[in-house]
């Protein structure tokens, strides 16, 4: 990888990660604790599209870690990483069956994966079955904030040159 790729890559994981400290900065109006828009999800959806499998892990993992960092958060770490996995997984599947005008679309789709990682994960720590209970309230506000964070990423994408 040449510098100036990595160069791009690090902006993004920077861009990612101060619109995360500032999305901590919004007190959350739902009375469900996880529920939030997941505003940096933004830049993973946008490099979905426009860099390679490997550069787009890269960004992810190292904004979940930084995130855990910034915000003191490590207990966070594990539900992300998880939630990262699933939701960067499904995406990069889906980006060979949804194109770029739908862009969205394969966002909603993260988001609900993201929430069925963390939730395994919960699972498996606790060892308590009954939170899958709350999977459905999850499910609705990350197709909610997936659709928000995939229309963000899309028109983004429209206002961008082509060359990048």
């Amino acid at each position: 990888m040449d510098a100036k790729r990595l160069t791009k890559l690090a902006m993004l994981t920077g861009i990612a990660l101060i619109i995360f400290v500032v999305e901590l900065q919004i007190p959350n109006p739902f009375p469900i604790p996880g529920v939030k828009l997941g505003l940096a999800n933004i830049v993973t959806v946008y490099a979905v599209y426009h860099y390679r499998a490997k550069e787009v892990a890269l960004i992810v993992f190292v904004r979940i870690f930084l995130a855990a960092v910034f915000s003191g958060n490590f207990m966070a770490l594990s539900y992300s990483l998880f939630g990262g996995v699933f939701c960067l997984a499904g995406m990069l599947l889906l980006k060979r069956i949804i194109d770029e005008k739908h862009i969205w679309m394969a966002s909603v789709f993260g988001a609900v994966l993201h929430n069925i990682g963390q939730i395994t994960v919960a699972v498996l720590i606790t060892w308590t079955p009954g939170l899958i209970a709350y999977l459905p309230f999850l499910l609705i506000s990350g197709c909610l904030a997936g659709a928000f964070t995939g229309a963000c990423a899309q028109m983004i994408i429209h206002r961008t040159p082509a060359k990048r």
